[in-house]
């Protein structure tokens, strides 16, 4: 046991150094993990590894999707509902299908079913690997929403593709109108268990007397709770979370107390990307087993196979977003989309965001290692080329992705309010509501009470503020640059507090309760700054 934990906490520890030198080479977590797992795995006396597929699937999924679909836009998924669908269900089929067809044709003894079962593995993106590589880019809004979209389906899809060509192995038949039927009824089972158990939760937010730290615990446990019920009855376990993730956080406004969105703010992203960025190291680790296994082909055709297959990955993704941007733009005259002329530079940049990850290789990690009784046929060849196309795309696309996006140059769309816009305007409106409220029935406190009235002074203040900005670039600059030196003065000013509040702890007529009340009220109005700024 203290060996489990000893090596647990050194992964975790040695991970967190190993982000903390990606940040400051400012390449991606995932592309410089996944290296220098590589590199560690050559290491003479280094132990090989061996990642459980269970790890992934049970473990690290359900919370992974969860925070994902807690943070997805409601709007936006309703915006791009068309072009989400598309990728998510028919890029990840168009793969499938030209993966099983090519490896047929390229791997001696490989059949069209184990073709399937390879691709259903590779075909859906990695939304970690993608979100992490963006940060160093800047994407149009939109884009943005449509990958988060397509990265909350594509998983179940590609997983449901998965278990039917792994049942059409095992039994040696494959009747089509009962896979389609058994699709369809995993994806509606799988929805209508997230709903059941979110409504639940729902109702226990609700109506059950919670704290902040009772509501995290609940959040903790939901996801899991979701999976394992979805994956009990045989239905997808992942459309499933991600059903019940989007039903709370579509509620979550309304049962939830402000400190239960700030501590679950706070706990929520730590968990998932400690998760993440673990998994990532543990990929690059797996290569020296999984070189070791391959004996069916020798290692050079391997490579080459693997070379080829990836791109017919890439290059199916790209000719079908080309494809659907010409048929948005063709059905367009029938129907409204959102986005009428979508060009081929946003369509460009779509398919090239198209790094693999956890999943594709948890996918063919769970292959069985044997079949009626003798080892699954091309087991060790199918994990090796599942490898290799993580290890390309995920460097070789992450790597060029910002290179790719500043020659490119994708686009909003028309008429589309900035981020700095839309800021203004809410909180014009919000500051009016503010300002109203406290004239027409605090009247006589505004009077008698300083405080109030300088609160209420300075709302009208930012409100003729906002006015005079709101349609004037040159006004709108003048005000940006006010409100930084606002933050950043208040910023010194808070630290000088803080300091001033830590003599505190040395007099003893003073409990350190108090003092963490106290620090956490300057802590939150950090926050509040720094949000602002932003």
């Amino acid at each position: 046991m203290h060996e489990i934990l000893l090596l647990c906490l050194s992964l975790i520890l040695s991970v967190s150094f190993l982000v903390v030198l990606s940040k400051k080479l400012k390449v991606a977590y995932p592309i410089f993990l996944v290296i220098a797992g590589l590199v560690i795995s050559f290491i003479p006396g280094i132990p090989d590894v061996q990642i459980n597929p269970d790890l992934v699937f049970l473990i690290i999924l359900p919370p992974v999707l969860y925070d994902a679909a807690q943070n997805t836009s409601w709007k936006a998924l309703w915006k791009w509902r068309r072009i989400i669908i598309v990728m998510a269900l028919g890029f990840v089929l168009l793969t499938a299908g030209a993966v099983a067809w090519v490896s047929w044709l390229l791997i001696p003894g490989f059949t069209l079913a184990q073709g399937f079962l390879l691709g259903a593995i590779i075909s859906p993106p990695d939304a970690a690997a993608a979100t992490s590589v963006l940060q160093f880019t800047k994407l149009p809004k939109g884009m943005v929403a449509i990958l988060e979209g397509e990265s909350l389906l594509n998983d179940a899809s590609s997983l449901v593709i998965f278990r039917f060509a792994l049942a059409a192995i095992i039994s040696s038949s494959f009747v089509w109108y009962n896979a389609a039927g058994g699709f369809v009824l995993v994806t509606l089972s799988g929805i209508a268990i997230g709903l059941v158990l979110g409504l639940v939760f729902y109702a226990i937010y609700r109506w059950v007397p919670t704290n902040s730290n009772l509501d995290i615990a609940f959040a903790l446990v939901l996801p899991y709770l979701i999976y394992l019920a979805a994956e009990t009855v045989h239905s997808s376990g992942v459309l499933a979370v991600v059903t019940g993730g989007l039903f709370i956080s579509y509620k979550n406004h309304y049962v939830l107390s402000h400190s239960s969105r700030l501590k679950s703010n706070a706990v929520w992203p730590s968990i998932v990307f400690m998760l993440n960025a673990v998994v990532f190291f543990l990929i690059g680790l797996q290569l020296p087993g999984i070189i070791e296994g391959v004996k069916a082909v020798s290692m050079g055709e391997a490579f080459k196979i693997a070379l080829i297959i990836t791109g017919v990955v890439i290059l199916v993704r790209l000719v079908s977003a080309l494809f659907s941007a010409v048929f948005t733009k063709f059905i367009s005259r029938y129907i409204t989309v959102a986005q009428n002329k979508p060009g081929w530079r946003n369509p460009v940049v779509l398919s090239w965001v198209g790094m693999r990850g956890v999943v594709s290789l948890a996918s063919a990690l769970s292959i069985p290692l044997m079949l009626n009784g003798h080892p699954f046929p091309n087991r060790n060849l199918i994990l090796f080329i599942t490898f290799m196309v993580i290890i390309i795309t995920l460097v070789g696309q992450g790597f060029t992705l910002p290179l790719v996006i500043k020659w490119i140059k994708p686009g909003g769309l028309e008429n589309e309010k900035t981020d700095e816009q839309q800021l203004l305007e809410i909180e014009m409106q919000l500051y009016s509501a503010a300002v109203a409220k406290l004239s027409d029935e605090y009247k006589t406190d505004l009077d008698n009470n300083t405080m109030l009235k300088s609160r209420h002074e300075l709302f009208k203040y930012k409100v003729e503020l906002f006015k005079a900005s709101a349609n004037d670039a040159e006004k709108r600059a003048e005000t940006n640059e006010m409100m930084q030196r606002f933050k950043k003065v208040m910023m010194e000013v808070m630290e000088h507090e803080r300091t001033a509040l830590h003599t505190f702890r040395t007099n003893d007529a003073f409990d350190d309760d108090i003092i963490r009340i106290i620090e956490n009220r300057l802590d939150l109005e950090e926050e509040r700054l720094q949000e602002e700024g932003d």
